[in-house]
């Protein structure tokens, strides 16, 4: 029993942390980051002022986790994001292909308890910093309402993943809210007054189908007249839900952080509004049996302060891919604002414009410039408002503030200051981390002198020598013009044969394009075209390039429209090969700063067969030595040893001339890079992905299994051996795929520690 007689005032119980780095806010960036620098050995408090992780990919606000990919609609081929968000999106479609949010609430979270350097505070809320000079920070307060607990939080390094920067902002960072004048960066994009200078807020709902007949009584506050206040009413449909109702956005005129409570009563309005306009107003007779189910309690936000790091990126940097010396992570969706008076505009809800491929994203946006020890994650990175609007996605972010976390572990490990880590020698150890843990930088190959495996001699019992792709799938007609991605290298580009069918004689049009960029995906660089006349019924078409390629990349073979015709198609899968549609053309009627180009996309799985062919001579480009070139996934090449389709018993064999100590070998396989794995509302079509190794075996030079695993679905995987292996060889044995795909790996590592 506890009595206490009164007292003139009392504080509420305070405990004191001391951590290497403090992370407030647990939003996929800022737990990106705080895994990533427990992982790398330093201590870390995570606070999050919500009760669960994820931000706007929580199950309170439910928006899909989405970055470069762009639901398969961009030119950006296998570019999903890597490292720890890439665990989590790969797991979650493991455990939850279903997309169900509250699930996804529960990968993150155990992610997260797996790490035993971490410290988790959820409901914790930061209303105060200390200083240690004018430059530095030295604690955060915080307040937990659920335990009624006050939080004194000490570190040498802080990241500030917030979303609205309550650290930066309580700290004296610099920062920006609003957008740029076109004047300062040169950004032909830069939104009209009129425009707006803002993107709003969100509010989402789900409803449900119960098979019988469910009325609804509105609230007095729902909006009146939809049809009336609503410009774009006519897009609403009675099974619409969830993220596809993006654009119930609001609050772009006002304080975006402030009046945060003011937009979400807007946006309840709105949403119970549009609900009782859908069931009451007569003119969705298909709602008669559905029922609201959910609406968010938190708007999700998109925009307020941004702050300033020592670049600012632009939009200069995301159209023209701009490499920088301190790349560490890249982005890939388009620049994508929105109207400030959003649900209530006249103008379309977003305004979206594409690069050519993905672009990188400099270490020097991550953190302040005009504080020592902060870190920036999140959508508050430095960045213009025009750049924001590509680098606000989440899993971009996510990746960004992985990098965050390995820097911060660096600075911890070292007694370093966030800007230190750009001196050429850390930044190149920065970019080797990142890359070993499975992220991707635009430009950057992994060079790892620890890497053992980088001395041996490789070799493999087959490769795949593509020579061609069976026709032993559908008929495709060719109402789009269609091409098939294939890897070539520096000389005479291969003949490629393909079965086509015309309904009569016709000419049918090909060519052969390349990108204007290696690593790029645009085919906007014609080799060749020219008509061939088709006969009625089958027959073969060669397309051929008349002169030597410079340098490797992918070449599109190209069929173009023609709805009298129809290609065969190939159920074969190829670790590296796609085929892509032309879907539509960015084509901007004003100079605003970015290209026009054609939008030649993969569709989604199981879907996305290659286009049958021949090709002679056969593409060699899948040995061994692939797997130790540094590049983790398809870019101007496939990267990756893929062994032959025949071979029973695949394996890859590391040799020494003496014995090496092995006590971790790293391995990456294809979980399809070209997947988006959005988080919620989007069905998977496999747990795991077909092109994935599910077993592998590891063995030593007198054939003893050192390592079997069991059922793998990640793309990367890291094998300790305990005690170490000392052998002069190291086979990996690939034993079988989660599908009918020839055996990949795209890495293989070895470590003396």
């Amino acid at each position: 029993m506890i009595r206490d007689g009164g007292a003139a005032a009392r504080e509420p119980r305070t405990v004191r942390l001391e951590a290497d780095l403090v992370v407030v806010g647990g939003g996929l960036a800022g737990t990106c980051c705080a895994i990533t620098a427990a992982r790398a050995g330093a201590r870390v408090v995570l606070v999050q002022d919500r009760p669960v992780l994820g931000g706007n990919a929580s199950s309170e606000v439910r928006l899909w986790a989405l970055g470069a990919t762009a639901h398969m609609t961009n030119n950006n081929r296998w570019a999903r994001e890597g490292g720890v968000i890439d665990e989590l999106l790969t797991e979650n479609t493991w455990r939850n292909p279903e997309g169900n949010a509250v699930l996804f609430d529960s990968v993150v979270l155990d992610a997260v308890l797996a790490e035993s350097n971490l410290a988790l505070l959820l409901n914790t809320a930061v209303h105060a910093v200390d200083k240690d000079g004018s430059d530095r920070i030295a604690g955060v307060r915080a307040f937990c309402s659920q335990n009624s607990t006050a939080y004194d939080l000490r570190a040498p390094l802080f990241c500030d993943a917030s979303g609205d920067g309550i650290v930066g902002f309580l700290a004296g960072a610099a920062f920006r809210m609003g957008a740029e004048a076109e004047a300062e960066f040169g950004e032909k994009f830069a939104p009209s007054r009129e425009y707006g200078e803002l993107l709003g807020h969100s509010i989402y709902f789900y409803s449900k189908d119960t098979g019988h007949p469910v009325t609804f009584v509105p609230p007095s506050w729902a909006l009146k007249d939809v049809p009336g206040r609503i410009p774009r009413h006519a897009e609403f449909d009675a099974k619409q839900f969830g993220p596809h109702l993006w654009w119930i956005e609001y609050g772009g005129r006002l304080d975006t952080v402030h009046e945060t409570e003011t937009i979400k009563w807007e946006l309840w309005k709105v949403v119970y509004g549009v609900w009782d306009w859908i069931k009451n107003s007569g003119k969705f007779p298909e709602a008669a049996n559905r029922t609201l189910e959910w609406v968010g309690l938190i708007p999700g936000k998109r925009e307020s302060r941004r702050f300033e790091g020592p670049v600012l990126l632009n939009q200069h940097d995301i159209i023209e891919q701009r490499v920088h010396p301190d790349d560490v992570s890249f982005g890939g969706w388009s620049i994508d604002l929105h109207p400030a008076d959003g649900i209530y505009s006249e103008k379309p809800g977003c305004d979206q414009w594409h690069a050519k491929g993905v672009y990188p994203i400099p270490y020097r946006c991550l953190y302040s410039r005009n504080l020592d020890n902060l870190f920036l994650a999140g959508r508050i990175i430095s960045a213009t408002h025009v750049a924001f609007g590509s680098t606000r996605v989440m899993c971009t972010l996510a990746e960004a503030g992985q990098a965050v976390g390995v820097a911060a572990a660096t600075c911890a490990r070292e007694g370093l200051k966030p800007a230190d880590v750009t001196a050429p020698a850390r930044m190149h150890a920065l970019q080797r981390d990142l890359l070993r843990q499975g992220q991707y930088i635009p430009g950057v190959a992994l060079d790892d002198p620890r890497d053992l495996a980088r001395a041996a001699r490789v070799s493999a019992t087959s490769e795949l020598r593509l020579s061609a792709l069976p026709p032993d799938g559908p008929w495709l007609k060719l109402e789009h013009d269609w091409a098939q991605m294939l890897p070539v290298a520096a000389g005479p580009a291969p003949r490629v044969t393909f079965t086509v069918r015309a309904e009569a004689p016709v000419t049918l049009t090909v060519e052969v394009r390349q990108s204007s960029k290696p690593f790029n995906h645009t085919p906007d660089e014609t080799l060749t075209s020219r008509g061939i006349a088709l006969p009625a019924g089958e027959s073969a078409v060669t397309l051929e390039v008349p002169a030597p390629i410079n340098g490797s990349h992918y070449l599109f073979y190209c069929l173009l429209k023609n709805e009298q015709v129809a290609v065969r198609l190939s159920e074969s899968r190829v670790t590296g090969l796609v085929a892509v549609e032309h879907a539509w053309d960015q084509t901007p009627e004003h100079d605003i700063g970015v290209e026009t180009f054609g939008f030649w996309i993969a569709r989604r799985a199981p879907e996305g067969q290659n286009l049958a062919c021949t090709i002679e001579p056969p593409i060699a480009l899948f040995g061994p030595d692939q797997a130790r070139n540094g590049v983790g996934r398809p870019v101007a090449g496939p990267n990756a040893w893929v062994a032959a389709p025949g071979d029973p018993s695949p394996a890859l064999t590391l040799t020494w001339d003496t014995p090496q100590t092995i006590a971790r070998v790293e391995l990456e396989f294809d979980t399809d890079w070209d997947h988006p794995m959005e988080t919620v509302l989007f069905r998977h079509h496999a747990r795991a992905m077909p092109s994935c190794v599910k077993r592998y075996r590891l063995r030593d030079t007198a054939g003893r299994v050192v390592h079997e695993s069991g059922e793998n679905h990640h793309a990367r995987n890291t094998v300790r051996l305990d005690p170490p292996l000392v052998t002069a060889g190291l086979t990996v044995e690939l034993l079988e795929t989660w599908g009918p795909v020839p055996k990949a790996l795209f890495a293989v590592r070895c470590f003396p520690d």
